[in-house]
């Protein structure tokens, strides 16, 4: 499943390429080899594939205007302005998200062709660390991330953030007791795709001592539908609660509609699609206790990277009625 991104303007195939700085190019080379590091960048940041792509394409045109001759590390250069450029707008994103219609859940990004999106490893792509960031400042975010999923040196971090190393080494260490005091250790992939299936088997049948028996006695449901379609506009919370109103939705929600398998954000995930248009993404966060999150993805221009995409991973689920 590969994702749609936009692409800079292209040169005149007259002109030499010259791989190493993109001196003669227009920069093209230079910025290409850079780009998959900058998205996921500025996805990490944002949670936003639309807002990720236009970060993007502003560091395209910056890079367009900048004296190339004298930058010596162009990924480097690059990787420094996309930060930043995400620091100011994770600022005002949190303002948006303020007066955002119902709860509001990162945009899913396919993980399917690279599970890290240029980083090093694939930290901070899951939905509940996406959350958990979200509850974090924008300078403490950009650290975090730097660090955990890109691997730069502290040193490295405080020239981007222009602040010193000490400093860095306070925001990194702050960063991940949050994450590991808020989340619950996750289980295996393998054990995630085997409760999504339960659960989703369960919810299509209006089981609630089946659903009940999967959750958490804390578990929570969250839906983002962006007031441009009908979902929950608040979460349900608890137990009971929430296996009450998965059941009701079992006699009309899950009508003429296809399920495939998706891995999005680094996890499994089902897609529904009535008459080939996708109308939701469902997935779950779980640990040893059990399912503890459930997380519904209804905004139609959430699901359009997601759903243009189409993939078919295993099929439909077992078990699972279409």
């Amino acid at each position: 499943m590969q994702m749609t991104q936009g692409r800079p303007p292209q040169v005149p195939p007259s002109l030499p390429l010259v791989v190493d700085t993109g001196e003669y190019d227009g920069g093209l080379s230079a910025f290409f080899q850079a780009r998959p590091r900058l998205f996921g960048i500025a996805y990490r940041m944002l949670g936003s594939v639309a807002e990720a792509e236009d970060i993007v394409q502003d560091v395209w045109l910056r890079w367009q205007t900048t004296n190339r001759i004298v930058v010596e590390n162009p990924t480097a250069f690059l990787a420094t302005t996309t930060t930043r450029l995400c620091i100011n707008a994770a600022q005002s994103a949190h303002s948006r998200r303020e007066t955002y219609i119902g709860p509001w859940l990162p945009e899913p990004v396919d993980t399917s062709s690279d599970p890290g999106l240029g980083a090093e490893r694939g930290e901070a792509l899951s939905f509940a660390v996406l959350l958990l960031l979200e509850k974090l400042s924008p300078t403490e975010r950009a650290a975090y991330i730097l660090r955990e999923a890109f691997d730069y040196e502290y040193s490295q971090i405080a020239d981007i953030l222009q602040m010193e190393e000490a400093n860095v080494r306070q925001l990194v260490s702050r960063a991940r007791k949050h994450i590991a005091d808020e989340r619950r250790a996750p289980v295996s992939p393998t054990e995630q795709r085997r409760l999504l299936e339960a659960f989703i088997d369960a919810a299509q049948q209006g089981n609630m001592a089946a659903l009940e028996n999967l959750f958490t006695q804390d578990v929570a449901s969250y839906s983002d539908g962006g007031g441009l379609v009908r979902a929950a506009r608040s979460p349900v919370a608890g137990r009971q609660r929430v296996a009450k109103f998965i059941a009701s939705l079992a006699s009309h929600f899950w009508t003429g509609v296809t399920l495939k398998w998706a891995e999005v954000n680094g996890q499994w995930s089902i897609l529904m699609l009535r008459e080939g248009t996708a109308v939701a993404l469902a997935t779950i966060d779980a640990s040893a206790e059990g399912i503890n999150r459930i997380l519904w993805i209804m905004r139609p221009s959430k699901l359009a990277a997601v759903s243009k995409s189409d993939q078919k991973v295993g099929g439909n689920p077992q078990g699972i009625k279409n």
